[in-house]
């Protein structure tokens, strides 16, 4: 999925992928829970349904891995700028649903910008403090992937890791 999101973007589609991990009691719900709210957010957002998928990435004694793909509808009219902030809302509804349902928003692949609200809901500030303080010592630049999960000294990049949001 990833591999083809800009290709897709270009056609008027709106792709992306998430994963979440948490315990067997609770994955269905989550499941349910992820597609049907994902679905109703696609036809708020984009104003024409749109098709979720969803399967199990790694399988734990604890729990196991759903990794969910969405399509929607874009811009129509090949306005990209319109169809990247459909995509926007539509991250940010997927982060917050997964938050919600009681899922972690870092398995596997899911740290990073895509990700870092979510991250931020999740993670205490003691320890985002104490890696902002080790990359100090180790980046005092912060030219090593700034705002991805933690600003660069000075500069607030926020949590959507857009540069100056709050």
């Amino acid at each position: 999925m990833p591999y083809y999101q800009n290709r897709l973007v270009a056609c008027g589609l709106i792709v992306d992928t998430f994963e979440t991990a948490m315990t067997w009691d609770r994955w269905e719900v989550m499941y349910r829970g992820v597609v049907s709210g994902m679905q109703t957010a696609m036809v708020e957002i984009s104003g024409q349904p749109g098709r979720v998928s969803c399967r199990f990435t790694h399988v734990y004694p604890d729990g196991p891995a759903l990794y969910f793909s969405f399509f929607a509808i874009g811009s129509r009219r090949g306005d990209l700028q319109a169809a990247l902030q459909m995509w926007r809302e539509l991250k940010s509804h997927a982060n917050q649903l997964v938050i919600s349902l009681g899922g972690t928003i870092t398995h596997h692949h899911a740290v990073g910008r895509d990700h870092r609200s979510g991250y931020h809901a999740q993670s205490p500030d003691l320890y985002r403090g104490m890696l902002a303080a080790a990359k100090v010592e180790v980046d005092p630049q912060g030219v090593r992937n700034p705002g991805v999960l933690i600003d660069p000294v000075g500069r607030n990049i926020g949590p959507s890791g857009v540069l100056g949001d709050p």
